[in-house]
């Protein structure tokens, strides 16, 4: 893989802009929204001062794993023109920093989340920020073209985390939006990776289209829409969900694959003519706000 030396950090310390952005706010955004989702669906009564702690903890972990994940990954940052501007890559911090600063807001999230709700809610949190920088960042992110696969548990365990804290178990339905999560990862990246295919190869990270090529990335994502649809539908056969839930999953997930179809249609190889994986990904995000969205409002509009 292709090397680069970082710039060195400035003398005067990072800015508290550049702390912030080692958590990733536009990531972390939907990684709180879903773990207030799982929170408020589960089937109890949580005081809002012990939920807005659970939420802001899910928020404090998603930001630690983001900060290690900047930690590790500076040296390729720095070859990608997306992440370039990062703090560590363009010399406004130095790696050091961002360590002592992932972990140490990592240890605090787990701690408040076990002393304000329960341990076991704060065992499922460290698991995700170990898994996202271990298993993810560490392990398999320059290793496999499964990266995002594999990788895509860690983006997954929000909703099980504000559901473990409400209720201090883990009951079908936030396995099932574990799953959605899950199988919605793959096509949401590879729909972003098949126009910034560039970027990765010159940073020598094995995605999908770099190590296949767009042809067999369209079919996978095509596949993985297929069950990620039957997991986001199943909450409401088995009962789990209203029918507002289901016909909303049924018409969020129809688009999805509509969206996903044209994409496997496309043959265009440059970014100029990805228009169809473009759509794919901003639909994407707006695709799990409005599915976790439509499960809050079954639950509290019709109970």
């Amino acid at each position: 893989m292709t090397t680069t030396a970082l710039p060195r950090s400035q003398d005067m310390p990072a800015d508290w802009r550049d702390f912030l952005a080692l958590t990733k706010p536009r990531v972390m955004s939907l990684v709180v929204f879903t773990g207030l989702c799982g929170l408020l669906a589960a089937p109890v009564h949580v005081h809002p001062v012990l939920g807005f702690t659970a939420i802001l903890c899910i928020a404090l972990g998603a930001g630690a794993a983001a900060a290690l994940n900047m930690w590790h990954e500076a040296d390729i940052d720095a070859l990608m023109k997306r992440t370039a501007g990062r703090p560590i890559p363009s010399g406004r911090m130095n790696r050091q920093a961002a360590l002592h600063f992932g972990v140490g807001l990592g240890i605090f999230s787990v701690l408040l989340m076990g002393l304000a709700t329960n341990w076991f809610a704060a065992g499922v949190l460290a698991a995700s920020i170990l898994f996202y920088v271990l298993v993810y960042t560490i392990w398999l992110k320059r290793r496999t073209a499964q990266n995002i696969v594999i990788g895509g548990a860690a983006g997954a365990f929000p909703p099980m985390i504000g559901w473990a804290a409400a209720t201090g178990d883990v009951t079908l339905l936030p396995v099932l939006l574990f799953a959605l999560i899950f199988l919605w990862t793959p096509p949401h990246f590879w729909a972003l990776s098949l126009f910034v295919r560039s970027d990765y190869a010159a940073a020598g990270v094995p995605m999908l289209p770099v190590v296949s090529g767009p042809k067999v990335t369209r079919q996978h994502i095509l596949l993985y829409t297929l069950p990620m649809a039957a997991a986001a539908v199943a909450p409401w056969p088995l009962g789990l969900a209203g029918a507002l839930y289901g016909a909303a999953a049924i018409l969020l997930s129809l688009v999805f694959l509509v969206l996903a179809v044209q994409v496997l249609g496309n043959k265009a190889t440059e970014p100029a003519g990805m228009r169809p994986e473009k759509r794919l990904f901003a639909y994407s995000i707006l695709y799990l706000f409005a599915i976790f969205g439509a499960l809050v409002a079954d639950r509290w509009l019709i109970g």
